[in-house]
């Protein structure tokens, strides 16, 4: 009798993320604008940390933490326009 090996199953939509993924990787090592909005995200990012890990926050920089969010998810969308460019620009033409 033979006994049946278990194979963990990707959940759904683990193809489209991988996709996603690899697009990222490429743009990080081929697209300077790609690799500079990255950057500014992950500084954004270290900064609300800093800012997150204060007890108490002056109002100035309350005023900074909402406006580095707002920054942060603007560079965000522009990352993600930059992924759906790419991989729409790999697809090529959609069949008629």
């Amino acid at each position: 009798m033979a006994t049946a090996q278990w194979a963990p199953v990707e959940p759904k939509g683990a193809d489209v993320m991988s996709d996603i993924d690899e697009t990222r990787r490429l743009l990080l090592e081929r697209d300077d604008a790609f690799r500079q909005l990255t950057t500014d995200h992950h500084t954004l990012d270290d900064r609300l940390k800093t800012l997150s890990s204060k007890p108490h926050l002056t109002d100035d920089e309350q005023l900074e933490e909402v406006r580095l969010k707002k920054e942060k998810l603007r560079l965000k969308d522009q990352m993600e326009a930059a992924v759906r460019r790419h991989q729409a620009s790999m697809a090529g033409p959609l069949p008629a």
